[in-house]
Protein backbone atom coordinates (compact mmCIF):
# COMPACT_ATOMS: atom_id res chain seq x y z
CA UNK A 1 0.00 0.00 0.00
CA UNK A 2 1.21 3.39 -0.97
CA UNK A 3 2.26 6.14 1.94
CA UNK A 4 1.54 9.20 1.78
CA UNK A 5 2.82 12.64 3.97
CA UNK A 6 0.49 14.33 6.27
CA UNK A 7 0.63 16.55 9.23
CA UNK A 8 -1.95 16.25 12.25
CA UNK A 9 -1.70 19.42 14.93
CA UNK A 10 1.53 20.36 13.36
CA UNK A 11 3.22 17.08 13.76
CA UNK A 12 4.43 14.64 10.50
CA UNK A 13 3.16 11.04 10.24
CA UNK A 14 2.97 9.10 6.95
CA UNK A 15 -0.27 6.92 7.01
CA UNK A 16 -1.77 4.23 4.17
CA UNK A 17 -2.88 6.00 1.32
CA UNK A 18 -6.87 5.37 0.07
CA UNK A 19 -7.27 6.05 4.47
CA UNK A 20 -9.79 8.51 5.45
CA UNK A 21 -8.97 11.17 7.94
CA UNK A 22 -10.56 9.09 11.07
CA UNK A 23 -8.83 6.37 10.23
CA UNK A 24 -5.43 7.89 9.55
CA UNK A 25 -6.07 9.98 12.98
CA UNK A 26 -6.46 6.82 15.11
CA UNK A 27 -3.53 5.44 13.30
CA UNK A 28 -1.26 8.21 14.85
CA UNK A 29 -2.82 8.01 18.49
CA UNK A 30 -6.06 10.80 18.17
CA UNK A 31 -9.75 9.72 18.84
CA UNK A 32 -11.94 12.04 16.98
CA UNK A 33 -14.86 12.37 18.62
CA UNK A 34 -17.37 10.34 16.14
CA UNK A 35 -20.43 8.27 16.15
CA UNK A 36 -18.94 5.91 13.31
CA UNK A 37 -15.62 4.79 14.71
CA UNK A 38 -16.80 3.07 17.86
CA UNK A 39 -18.60 0.07 15.90
CA UNK A 40 -17.48 0.43 12.41
CA UNK A 41 -21.11 1.89 12.10
CA UNK A 42 -21.55 0.98 8.50
CA UNK A 43 -22.68 4.58 8.14
CA UNK A 44 -21.07 6.51 4.66
CA UNK A 45 -23.81 9.32 5.21
CA UNK A 46 -21.49 11.67 6.99
CA UNK A 47 -24.94 12.74 8.55
CA UNK A 48 -24.25 13.63 12.15
CA UNK A 49 -21.41 15.91 11.20
CA UNK A 50 -20.07 15.27 14.75
CA UNK A 51 -15.82 13.98 13.48
CA UNK A 52 -15.31 17.85 11.33
CA UNK A 53 -11.87 19.03 11.61
CA UNK A 54 -9.44 21.50 9.32
CA UNK A 55 -7.79 20.24 6.64
CA UNK A 56 -5.94 22.33 4.15
CA UNK A 57 -7.08 21.64 0.73
CA UNK A 58 -10.56 21.51 1.65
CA UNK A 59 -12.95 24.19 1.48
CA UNK A 60 -14.56 24.90 5.58
CA UNK A 61 -14.61 21.86 7.76
CA UNK A 62 -14.65 18.16 6.62
CA UNK A 63 -16.40 14.83 8.07
CA UNK A 64 -12.99 12.98 9.03
CA UNK A 65 -15.24 9.81 8.63
CA UNK A 66 -15.66 10.35 4.76
CA UNK A 67 -12.76 12.69 3.38
CA UNK A 68 -9.62 10.69 2.08
CA UNK A 69 -6.02 12.11 3.33
CA UNK A 70 -3.79 12.83 0.32
CA UNK A 71 0.03 13.75 0.38
CA UNK A 72 1.18 17.28 2.23
CA UNK A 73 -2.53 17.39 4.06
CA UNK A 74 -2.25 19.31 7.17
CA UNK A 75 -4.93 18.50 9.18
CA UNK A 76 -5.90 20.54 12.96
CA UNK A 77 -8.10 18.53 15.29
CA UNK A 78 -7.86 20.49 18.32
CA UNK A 79 -8.47 24.22 16.28
CA UNK A 80 -10.84 26.69 17.84
CA UNK A 81 -13.82 26.28 14.90
CA UNK A 82 -12.94 22.28 15.07
CA UNK A 83 -13.49 22.11 18.43
CA UNK A 84 -16.60 24.62 18.08
CA UNK A 85 -18.16 22.85 15.14
CA UNK A 86 -18.08 19.21 16.80
CA UNK A 87 -19.92 21.05 19.54
CA UNK A 88 -22.59 22.22 17.47
CA UNK A 89 -23.31 19.09 15.69
CA UNK A 90 -23.39 17.23 19.08
CA UNK A 91 -25.82 19.99 19.85
CA UNK A 92 -28.20 19.67 17.28
CA UNK A 93 -28.68 16.35 17.94
CA UNK A 94 -29.54 16.45 21.38
CA UNK A 95 -31.98 19.23 20.56
CA UNK A 96 -34.02 16.83 18.83
CA UNK A 97 -33.45 13.89 21.33
CA UNK A 98 -35.55 12.66 24.02
CA UNK A 99 -32.95 12.70 26.87
CA UNK A 100 -34.81 10.40 29.82
CA UNK A 101 -31.73 8.84 30.06
CA UNK A 102 -32.16 7.28 33.78
CA UNK A 103 -35.18 5.00 31.47
CA UNK A 104 -33.14 4.43 28.55
CA UNK A 105 -31.60 0.51 28.33
CA UNK A 106 -29.02 2.25 26.66
CA UNK A 107 -27.63 4.01 29.54
CA UNK A 108 -23.98 3.36 30.46
CA UNK A 109 -23.77 2.26 26.91
CA UNK A 110 -25.22 5.46 24.69
CA UNK A 111 -22.56 7.12 22.53
CA UNK A 112 -24.65 10.05 21.88
CA UNK A 113 -23.85 10.63 25.61
CA UNK A 114 -20.26 9.75 25.12
CA UNK A 115 -19.52 12.11 22.29
CA UNK A 116 -21.75 14.82 24.44
CA UNK A 117 -19.44 14.76 27.53
CA UNK A 118 -16.34 14.46 25.12
CA UNK A 119 -17.47 17.83 23.24
CA UNK A 120 -18.86 19.29 25.52
CA UNK A 121 -22.33 19.50 24.37
CA UNK A 122 -25.04 21.25 26.38
CA UNK A 123 -28.32 20.22 25.80
CA UNK A 124 -30.29 23.47 25.67
CA UNK A 125 -27.51 25.23 23.33
CA UNK A 126 -30.78 24.89 20.49
CA UNK A 127 -34.60 25.22 21.56
CA UNK A 128 -37.60 24.33 19.45
CA UNK A 129 -39.92 22.01 18.38
CA UNK A 130 -39.45 17.87 18.60
CA UNK A 131 -40.42 15.87 15.50
CA UNK A 132 -43.18 13.94 16.32
CA UNK A 133 -42.52 10.45 17.92
CA UNK A 134 -43.11 7.25 16.55
CA UNK A 135 -43.27 3.93 18.75
CA UNK A 136 -43.12 0.57 17.74
CA UNK A 137 -43.54 -2.04 20.43
CA UNK A 138 -45.75 -4.44 18.41
CA UNK A 139 -43.18 -7.17 17.46
CA UNK A 140 -42.30 -9.74 20.02
CA UNK A 141 -38.89 -8.90 19.31
CA UNK A 142 -37.89 -5.11 18.65
CA UNK A 143 -38.99 -1.87 20.19
CA UNK A 144 -38.41 1.32 17.78
CA UNK A 145 -38.63 4.72 19.29
CA UNK A 146 -38.01 7.58 16.88
CA UNK A 147 -37.81 10.04 20.10
CA UNK A 148 -34.12 8.60 20.64
CA UNK A 149 -32.89 8.59 16.57
CA UNK A 150 -29.99 10.74 15.62
CA UNK A 151 -30.67 9.63 11.70
CA UNK A 152 -27.59 8.12 11.82
CA UNK A 153 -28.57 5.33 9.06
CA UNK A 154 -26.62 2.88 10.54
CA UNK A 155 -29.42 0.29 11.06
CA UNK A 156 -30.15 0.67 7.55
CA UNK A 157 -26.71 -0.56 6.46
CA UNK A 158 -26.31 -2.98 8.68
CA UNK A 159 -29.69 -4.67 7.48
CA UNK A 160 -28.26 -4.15 4.29
CA UNK A 161 -24.65 -5.62 4.44
CA UNK A 162 -25.69 -8.54 6.63
CA UNK A 163 -29.29 -9.71 5.07
CA UNK A 164 -29.22 -8.08 1.98
CA UNK A 165 -32.73 -6.55 2.95
CA UNK A 166 -33.80 -3.18 3.27
CA UNK A 167 -35.92 -3.28 6.28
CA UNK A 168 -35.53 0.13 7.61
CA UNK A 169 -35.25 3.47 5.73
CA UNK A 170 -35.83 7.20 5.75
CA UNK A 171 -39.26 8.25 5.69
CA UNK A 172 -40.08 11.81 4.70
CA UNK A 173 -38.19 14.94 4.59
CA UNK A 174 -36.32 17.53 6.31
CA UNK A 175 -37.16 18.05 9.88
CA UNK A 176 -40.02 15.46 9.42
CA UNK A 177 -37.30 12.69 8.37
CA UNK A 178 -37.30 9.81 10.76
CA UNK A 179 -36.24 5.93 10.48
CA UNK A 180 -38.64 3.06 10.04
CA UNK A 181 -39.77 0.03 7.78
CA UNK A 182 -41.98 1.01 4.54
CA UNK A 183 -45.11 3.16 5.70
CA UNK A 184 -44.15 3.47 9.04
CA UNK A 185 -45.22 -0.26 9.40
CA UNK A 186 -44.51 -1.77 13.30
CA UNK A 187 -41.23 -4.59 12.41
CA UNK A 188 -44.51 -6.94 13.34
CA UNK A 189 -46.14 -5.90 9.95
CA UNK A 190 -42.67 -5.78 7.74
CA UNK A 191 -40.58 -8.92 6.49
CA UNK A 192 -37.95 -7.93 9.29
CA UNK A 193 -36.78 -11.24 10.16
CA UNK A 194 -36.28 -9.75 13.58
CA UNK A 195 -32.82 -10.70 14.51
CA UNK A 196 -31.88 -7.64 16.03
CA UNK A 197 -28.51 -6.67 14.34
CA UNK A 198 -30.10 -2.96 13.85
CA UNK A 199 -30.26 -2.92 17.79
CA UNK A 200 -26.61 -3.90 18.04
CA UNK A 201 -25.09 -0.86 16.02
CA UNK A 202 -28.14 1.33 17.10
CA UNK A 203 -26.09 4.36 19.41
CA UNK A 204 -28.83 5.16 21.27
CA UNK A 205 -31.86 3.91 22.61
CA UNK A 206 -33.81 3.87 19.18
CA UNK A 207 -33.82 0.38 18.37
CA UNK A 208 -33.78 -1.99 21.64
CA UNK A 209 -35.16 -5.62 22.20
CA UNK A 210 -38.46 -5.84 23.82
CA UNK A 211 -37.91 -6.59 27.40
CA UNK A 212 -39.30 -9.54 28.83
CA UNK A 213 -37.95 -9.25 32.78
CA UNK A 214 -41.50 -7.73 33.53
CA UNK A 215 -42.96 -11.68 32.81
CA UNK A 216 -40.72 -13.00 34.69
CA UNK A 217 -41.43 -10.86 37.72
CA UNK A 218 -45.12 -11.92 37.24
CA UNK A 219 -44.33 -15.47 37.02
CA UNK A 220 -42.68 -15.21 40.14
CA UNK A 221 -45.33 -13.50 42.18
CA UNK A 222 -47.70 -15.89 40.66
CA UNK A 223 -46.06 -18.76 42.16
CA UNK A 224 -44.79 -20.39 39.19
CA UNK A 225 -42.57 -22.91 38.92
CA UNK A 226 -40.18 -20.73 37.12
CA UNK A 227 -37.30 -23.17 35.62
CA UNK A 228 -34.24 -20.89 33.55
CA UNK A 229 -31.89 -22.56 30.66
CA UNK A 230 -28.89 -20.88 29.10
CA UNK A 231 -27.70 -21.18 25.51
CA UNK A 232 -23.75 -21.65 25.08
CA UNK A 233 -23.23 -18.56 23.47
CA UNK A 234 -24.44 -16.80 26.95
CA UNK A 235 -21.50 -17.89 28.52
CA UNK A 236 -19.01 -16.11 26.15
CA UNK A 237 -20.41 -12.65 26.25
CA UNK A 238 -21.97 -12.39 29.74
CA UNK A 239 -19.46 -11.67 31.47
CA UNK A 240 -18.35 -8.29 29.18
CA UNK A 241 -21.11 -6.83 30.80
CA UNK A 242 -19.32 -6.72 34.12
CA UNK A 243 -15.74 -6.21 33.03
CA UNK A 244 -13.71 -9.01 32.31
CA UNK A 245 -12.40 -9.29 28.75
CA UNK A 246 -13.89 -10.49 25.52
CA UNK A 247 -13.61 -13.64 25.48
CA UNK A 248 -13.80 -14.99 28.55
CA UNK A 249 -16.30 -17.75 29.51
CA UNK A 250 -18.31 -16.83 32.75
CA UNK A 251 -20.51 -20.04 32.93
CA UNK A 252 -20.25 -21.08 36.70
CA UNK A 253 -20.59 -17.51 38.00
CA UNK A 254 -23.55 -17.29 35.53
CA UNK A 255 -25.42 -20.16 37.09
CA UNK A 256 -24.60 -19.14 40.43
CA UNK A 257 -26.01 -15.53 39.40
CA UNK A 258 -29.20 -17.35 37.90
CA UNK A 259 -29.66 -19.67 41.19
CA UNK A 260 -29.69 -16.18 43.26
CA UNK A 261 -32.18 -14.81 40.86
CA UNK A 262 -34.53 -17.08 42.81
CA UNK A 263 -35.05 -19.60 39.92
CA UNK A 264 -36.16 -23.58 41.01
CA UNK A 265 -33.48 -25.12 38.40
CA UNK A 266 -30.83 -23.69 36.36
CA UNK A 267 -30.44 -25.92 33.25
CA UNK A 268 -28.08 -25.62 29.86
CA UNK A 269 -29.75 -25.14 26.61
CA UNK A 270 -26.46 -27.66 25.91
CA UNK A 271 -28.86 -30.55 27.04
CA UNK A 272 -31.36 -29.22 24.03
CA UNK A 273 -28.59 -28.99 21.40
CA UNK A 274 -27.71 -32.89 22.33
CA UNK A 275 -31.14 -33.92 22.20
CA UNK A 276 -30.96 -31.12 18.39
CA UNK A 277 -28.40 -33.65 17.01
CA UNK A 278 -29.82 -36.83 17.42
CA UNK A 279 -33.52 -35.75 15.85
CA UNK A 280 -31.50 -33.91 13.07
CA UNK A 281 -28.59 -36.37 12.63
CA UNK A 282 -31.43 -39.30 12.23
CA UNK A 283 -33.50 -36.99 9.91
CA UNK A 284 -30.39 -36.67 7.61
CA UNK A 285 -29.33 -40.11 8.07
CA UNK A 286 -33.38 -41.05 6.74
CA UNK A 287 -33.35 -38.05 4.15
CA UNK A 288 -29.95 -39.67 2.44
CA UNK A 289 -30.81 -43.06 2.42
CA UNK A 290 -34.45 -42.59 1.80
CA UNK A 291 -34.39 -40.70 -1.34
CA UNK A 292 -35.53 -37.22 0.94
CA UNK A 293 -35.80 -33.38 0.11
CA UNK A 294 -31.67 -32.87 -0.21
CA UNK A 295 -29.92 -31.06 0.79
CA UNK A 296 -31.75 -30.90 3.71
CA UNK A 297 -30.84 -27.47 6.04
CA UNK A 298 -30.88 -26.66 9.56
CA UNK A 299 -33.60 -25.19 11.46
CA UNK A 300 -32.64 -23.77 14.51
CA UNK A 301 -31.67 -20.06 13.75
CA UNK A 302 -35.42 -18.54 14.03
CA UNK A 303 -34.26 -15.02 12.03
CA UNK A 304 -33.09 -17.59 9.29
CA UNK A 305 -36.62 -19.26 9.46
CA UNK A 306 -38.42 -15.91 9.23
CA UNK A 307 -36.37 -15.51 6.08
CA UNK A 308 -37.26 -18.26 4.55
CA UNK A 309 -40.54 -18.16 4.88
CA UNK A 310 -40.71 -14.53 3.29
CA UNK A 311 -38.25 -15.14 0.75
CA UNK A 312 -38.30 -19.04 -0.16
CA UNK A 313 -41.42 -20.63 0.66
CA UNK A 314 -40.92 -23.04 -2.49
CA UNK A 315 -37.73 -24.53 -0.40
CA UNK A 316 -39.63 -24.87 3.02
CA UNK A 317 -39.27 -28.67 2.23
CA UNK A 318 -35.56 -28.75 2.65
CA UNK A 319 -35.44 -27.23 6.07
CA UNK A 320 -35.47 -29.73 9.34
CA UNK A 321 -38.38 -30.24 11.27
CA UNK A 322 -36.69 -29.88 14.05
CA UNK A 323 -37.24 -27.34 16.43
CA UNK A 324 -34.38 -25.43 17.85
CA UNK A 325 -32.29 -26.54 21.10
CA UNK A 326 -33.99 -24.40 23.62
CA UNK A 327 -37.90 -25.05 22.02
CA UNK A 328 -37.22 -28.78 22.26
CA UNK A 329 -35.61 -28.30 25.77
CA UNK A 330 -39.05 -26.34 26.83
CA UNK A 331 -41.38 -29.13 25.50
CA UNK A 332 -38.88 -31.69 27.57
CA UNK A 333 -39.13 -29.25 30.91
CA UNK A 334 -43.44 -29.19 30.99
CA UNK A 335 -43.56 -32.74 29.44
CA UNK A 336 -41.58 -35.14 31.06
CA UNK A 337 -39.35 -33.10 34.02
CA UNK A 338 -43.34 -31.85 34.86
CA UNK A 339 -44.56 -35.50 35.14
CA UNK A 340 -41.45 -36.54 36.96
CA UNK A 341 -42.14 -33.63 39.54
CA UNK A 342 -45.86 -33.85 39.79
CA UNK A 343 -46.16 -30.47 38.03
CA UNK A 344 -48.53 -29.20 35.91
CA UNK A 345 -47.63 -28.50 32.47
CA UNK A 346 -49.56 -24.92 33.00
CA UNK A 347 -48.02 -24.44 36.52
CA UNK A 348 -44.63 -24.52 34.70
CA UNK A 349 -43.08 -21.46 33.80
CA UNK A 350 -39.95 -21.59 31.15
CA UNK A 351 -37.62 -19.09 30.72
CA UNK A 352 -34.48 -19.07 28.10
CA UNK A 353 -31.26 -16.66 28.22
CA UNK A 354 -30.73 -16.27 24.06
CA UNK A 355 -27.93 -13.99 22.85
CA UNK A 356 -30.92 -13.80 19.83
CA UNK A 357 -33.86 -11.34 19.87
CA UNK A 358 -35.42 -13.42 17.24
CA UNK A 359 -36.09 -16.07 20.09
CA UNK A 360 -38.83 -13.58 21.26
CA UNK A 361 -40.96 -14.22 17.90
CA UNK A 362 -40.14 -18.32 17.60
CA UNK A 363 -41.45 -18.60 21.19
CA UNK A 364 -44.61 -16.92 20.02
CA UNK A 365 -45.25 -19.42 16.89
CA UNK A 366 -48.40 -21.30 17.12
CA UNK A 367 -45.95 -23.89 15.70
CA UNK A 368 -44.23 -24.02 18.74
CA UNK A 369 -46.52 -25.40 21.24
CA UNK A 370 -47.90 -28.76 22.36
CA UNK A 371 -51.73 -29.22 23.33
CA UNK A 372 -52.06 -25.17 22.93
CA UNK A 373 -48.95 -24.72 25.61
CA UNK A 374 -45.98 -23.34 24.84
CA UNK A 375 -42.48 -24.55 24.93
CA UNK A 376 -41.06 -21.83 26.46
CA UNK A 377 -42.96 -19.07 28.29
CA UNK A 378 -40.31 -16.04 28.63
CA UNK A 379 -36.91 -15.22 26.11
CA UNK A 380 -34.27 -12.69 27.39
CA UNK A 381 -31.13 -11.51 26.29
CA UNK A 382 -27.56 -11.65 27.56
CA UNK A 383 -28.07 -8.34 28.21
CA UNK A 384 -31.32 -8.16 30.09
CA UNK A 385 -29.78 -11.25 31.95
CA UNK A 386 -27.13 -8.48 33.35
CA UNK A 387 -29.99 -5.53 33.93
CA UNK A 388 -31.29 -8.66 35.86
CA UNK A 389 -28.15 -9.29 37.84
CA UNK A 390 -27.37 -5.85 38.12
CA UNK A 391 -30.18 -4.88 40.05
CA UNK A 392 -30.76 -7.02 42.33
CA UNK A 393 -27.73 -6.11 43.12
CA UNK A 394 -25.85 -9.10 42.84
CA UNK A 395 -21.95 -8.85 42.78
CA UNK A 396 -21.58 -11.11 39.65
CA UNK A 397 -17.60 -10.67 40.34
CA UNK A 398 -17.24 -12.10 43.51
CA UNK A 399 -19.60 -15.13 42.84
CA UNK A 400 -18.63 -19.32 43.25
CA UNK A 401 -18.23 -20.98 40.17
CA UNK A 402 -21.18 -23.44 40.50
CA UNK A 403 -22.60 -26.00 38.03
CA UNK A 404 -26.00 -26.61 35.99
CA UNK A 405 -28.65 -28.95 38.17
CA UNK A 406 -28.27 -32.32 37.24
CA UNK A 407 -31.62 -33.79 37.26
CA UNK A 408 -33.16 -35.46 34.32
CA UNK A 409 -31.22 -32.47 31.67
CA UNK A 410 -27.59 -31.60 33.57
CA UNK A 411 -25.77 -33.52 31.65
CA UNK A 412 -24.01 -32.11 27.99
CA UNK A 413 -22.03 -32.83 25.10
CA UNK A 414 -18.96 -30.46 23.52
CA UNK A 415 -20.72 -30.51 20.40
CA UNK A 416 -23.59 -29.06 22.56
CA UNK A 417 -21.63 -26.26 23.20
CA UNK A 418 -20.40 -25.23 19.82
CA UNK A 419 -23.64 -24.96 18.72
CA UNK A 420 -23.23 -21.09 19.24
CA UNK A 421 -20.82 -20.55 16.63
CA UNK A 422 -21.33 -20.55 13.05
CA UNK A 423 -20.51 -24.15 11.47
CA UNK A 424 -20.71 -25.62 14.99
CA UNK A 425 -24.04 -27.31 14.49
CA UNK A 426 -22.73 -28.88 11.36
CA UNK A 427 -20.17 -30.00 13.30
CA UNK A 428 -21.78 -31.56 15.91
CA UNK A 429 -24.39 -33.13 13.61
CA UNK A 430 -20.84 -34.94 11.61
CA UNK A 431 -20.00 -36.02 14.66
CA UNK A 432 -23.07 -38.15 15.20
CA UNK A 433 -23.81 -38.97 11.65
CA UNK A 434 -19.84 -40.08 11.35
CA UNK A 435 -21.20 -42.58 13.98
CA UNK A 436 -24.08 -43.43 12.95
CA UNK A 437 -22.55 -44.79 9.32
CA UNK A 438 -19.45 -46.12 10.62
CA UNK A 439 -20.67 -47.88 14.19
CA UNK A 440 -17.49 -46.00 15.49
CA UNK A 441 -16.18 -42.44 16.83
CA UNK A 442 -14.04 -40.35 14.75
CA UNK A 443 -10.68 -40.63 15.87
CA UNK A 444 -9.99 -36.86 15.12
CA UNK A 445 -13.42 -35.76 16.78
CA UNK A 446 -12.97 -32.18 15.21
CA UNK A 447 -14.07 -31.16 11.82
CA UNK A 448 -11.64 -28.29 11.34
CA UNK A 449 -12.78 -28.34 7.65
CA UNK A 450 -16.29 -26.48 8.79
CA UNK A 451 -15.11 -23.99 11.12
CA UNK A 452 -15.04 -20.63 11.20
CA UNK A 453 -16.08 -17.25 12.09
CA UNK A 454 -16.33 -14.78 9.80
CA UNK A 455 -19.10 -14.27 7.19
CA UNK A 456 -19.46 -15.81 3.99
CA UNK A 457 -19.65 -19.47 3.04
CA UNK A 458 -17.94 -22.23 3.93
CA UNK A 459 -17.81 -25.90 1.87
CA UNK A 460 -16.38 -29.30 2.67
CA UNK A 461 -16.68 -32.70 1.40
CA UNK A 462 -16.60 -35.46 4.06
CA UNK A 463 -16.03 -39.02 2.71
CA UNK A 464 -17.81 -41.36 5.64
CA UNK A 465 -16.95 -44.66 5.39
CA UNK A 466 -17.37 -44.48 1.68
CA UNK A 467 -20.11 -41.91 1.43
CA UNK A 468 -19.25 -38.41 0.82
CA UNK A 469 -21.28 -36.06 2.36
CA UNK A 470 -21.04 -32.10 0.58
CA UNK A 471 -21.80 -29.72 3.59
CA UNK A 472 -21.66 -26.20 3.29
CA UNK A 473 -22.52 -23.34 5.95
CA UNK A 474 -23.34 -19.65 5.92
CA UNK A 475 -24.67 -17.36 8.48
CA UNK A 476 -26.12 -13.62 7.62
CA UNK A 477 -29.06 -13.76 5.20
CA UNK A 478 -26.48 -11.99 2.33
CA UNK A 479 -24.51 -15.23 1.95
CA UNK A 480 -27.73 -17.43 2.42
CA UNK A 481 -29.27 -16.40 -0.69
CA UNK A 482 -26.39 -17.68 -2.31
CA UNK A 483 -26.63 -20.77 -1.57
CA UNK A 484 -30.41 -20.76 -1.47
CA UNK A 485 -30.70 -19.04 -5.00
CA UNK A 486 -28.50 -22.83 -6.34
CA UNK A 487 -31.45 -25.10 -4.60
CA UNK A 488 -33.92 -23.33 -6.53
CA UNK A 489 -31.77 -23.47 -9.87
CA UNK A 490 -31.47 -26.82 -9.14
CA UNK A 491 -27.36 -26.53 -9.09
CA UNK A 492 -26.55 -27.56 -5.47
CA UNK A 493 -24.10 -30.38 -5.24
CA UNK A 494 -24.90 -30.36 -1.20
CA UNK A 495 -26.69 -32.87 1.04
CA UNK A 496 -26.77 -30.46 4.04
CA UNK A 497 -26.53 -26.97 5.01
CA UNK A 498 -25.90 -25.20 7.88
CA UNK A 499 -27.59 -21.08 8.05
CA UNK A 500 -27.53 -19.04 11.04
CA UNK A 501 -29.44 -16.03 10.80
CA UNK A 502 -26.45 -13.47 12.69
CA UNK A 503 -22.95 -13.00 11.23
CA UNK A 504 -20.54 -15.44 13.02
CA UNK A 505 -23.72 -17.12 14.53
CA UNK A 506 -25.17 -16.96 18.02
CA UNK A 507 -21.89 -15.27 19.08
CA UNK A 508 -22.73 -12.01 17.52
CA UNK A 509 -26.53 -12.43 18.09
CA UNK A 510 -28.59 -9.76 18.62
CA UNK A 511 -29.21 -10.18 22.06
CA UNK A 512 -25.24 -10.18 22.66
CA UNK A 513 -23.65 -7.33 24.56
CA UNK A 514 -22.45 -4.36 22.65
CA UNK A 515 -18.95 -4.33 21.63
CA UNK A 516 -18.10 -0.45 21.27
CA UNK A 517 -14.62 0.21 20.93
CA UNK A 518 -14.91 3.72 23.28
CA UNK A 519 -16.29 1.67 26.37
CA UNK A 520 -13.68 -0.84 26.04
CA UNK A 521 -10.34 0.80 27.07
CA UNK A 522 -8.76 -2.38 27.90
CA UNK A 523 -9.42 -3.92 24.50
CA UNK A 524 -6.98 -3.97 21.50
CA UNK A 525 -7.51 -1.35 18.91
CA UNK A 526 -8.77 -4.65 17.04
CA UNK A 527 -11.24 -5.68 18.84
CA UNK A 528 -14.22 -4.93 16.64
CA UNK A 529 -12.54 -7.45 13.71
CA UNK A 530 -11.50 -10.17 16.79
CA UNK A 531 -14.57 -10.15 18.90
CA UNK A 532 -16.64 -12.66 17.16
CA UNK A 533 -12.96 -15.35 17.19
CA UNK A 534 -12.69 -14.40 20.94
CA UNK A 535 -16.06 -15.49 22.03
CA UNK A 536 -15.89 -18.89 19.52
CA UNK A 537 -12.69 -19.64 21.28
CA UNK A 538 -14.56 -19.42 24.28
CA UNK A 539 -16.65 -21.99 22.77
CA UNK A 540 -14.43 -24.64 21.63
CA UNK A 541 -12.04 -24.51 24.35
CA UNK A 542 -15.14 -25.37 26.71
CA UNK A 543 -15.83 -28.04 23.66
CA UNK A 544 -12.22 -29.63 24.62
CA UNK A 545 -12.65 -29.91 28.01
CA UNK A 546 -15.23 -31.60 27.80
CA UNK A 547 -15.18 -35.96 28.60
CA UNK A 548 -18.13 -36.19 26.48
CA UNK A 549 -18.26 -34.66 22.63
CA UNK A 550 -20.59 -36.41 20.86
CA UNK A 551 -24.30 -36.25 21.35
CA UNK A 552 -25.24 -39.59 21.19
CA UNK A 553 -23.20 -40.02 24.24
CA UNK A 554 -24.56 -38.12 26.60
CA UNK A 555 -26.14 -40.12 29.32
CA UNK A 556 -29.24 -38.29 30.08
CA UNK A 557 -29.94 -38.14 26.35
CA UNK A 558 -29.44 -41.96 26.06
CA UNK A 559 -32.24 -42.05 29.17
CA UNK A 560 -34.12 -39.63 27.81
CA UNK A 561 -34.84 -42.19 24.95
CA UNK A 562 -34.88 -44.98 26.54
CA UNK A 563 -37.65 -44.04 29.27
CA UNK A 564 -39.35 -41.25 27.59
CA UNK A 565 -39.55 -41.08 23.81
CA UNK A 566 -38.66 -44.34 22.49
CA UNK A 567 -36.04 -43.60 19.64
CA UNK A 568 -34.59 -40.35 17.56
CA UNK A 569 -37.71 -39.24 15.23
CA UNK A 570 -40.56 -41.64 17.20
CA UNK A 571 -43.90 -40.43 16.88
CA UNK A 572 -43.51 -39.21 20.45
CA UNK A 573 -40.27 -37.33 19.74
CA UNK A 574 -42.33 -35.48 16.58
CA UNK A 575 -45.35 -34.67 18.74
CA UNK A 576 -42.47 -32.71 21.30
CA UNK A 577 -39.54 -31.99 19.60
CA UNK A 578 -40.77 -31.57 15.69
CA UNK A 579 -42.20 -27.99 14.02
CA UNK A 580 -43.72 -27.14 10.87
CA UNK A 581 -43.57 -23.86 8.55
CA UNK A 582 -45.62 -21.83 6.27
CA UNK A 583 -44.67 -19.46 3.31
CA UNK A 584 -45.64 -15.98 3.98
CA UNK A 585 -46.05 -12.72 2.13
CA UNK A 586 -42.55 -11.87 0.55
CA UNK A 587 -41.30 -8.92 -0.92
CA UNK A 588 -38.08 -7.42 -3.25
CA UNK A 589 -34.86 -7.63 -2.17
CA UNK A 590 -32.51 -5.33 -2.85
CA UNK A 591 -30.24 -6.12 -6.11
Amino acid sequence: MALVNIKIEGISYQVESGMTILEAAKACGYEIPSLCAFNHGECNLASCRVCLVEATGARGLVASCVYPVAEGMEIRISSPAAVEARRNSVELLLSNHNKNCQQCDKNGQCELLYVAQLTGARDDAFAGSYSERHIDRIAPALVRDTSKCILCGRCVERCKNAHGLGILGFENRGFNTFVAPAENRSFADSPCIQCGQCVNVCPTGALMENSEIGKIDAAFKAGKHVIVQAAPAVRAALGEEFGYPIGTPVTGKMIAALRRLGFERVYDVNFGADLTIMEEGTELLGRLTNGGVLPMITSCSPGWINYAEYNYGDLLPHLSSCKSPHQMQGAIIKSYWAEQNGIAPEDVFVVSVMPCVAKKFEKEREQEKVNGIADVDAVITTRELARMIKRSGILFNRLPDEEWDQDIMGDYSGAGVIFGVTGGVMEAALRTVYYKLTGKEKEAITFEEVRGHEAGIREASIDINGTVVNVAIASGMKSAKVLLDEIREGKSKYQFIEIMGCPGGCINGGGQPYVRSCFLPNESDDILDTYKEKRAKALYTEDERQVIRQSHNNPQIIELYEKYLGEPNSHKAHELLHTSYAAREGFNELD
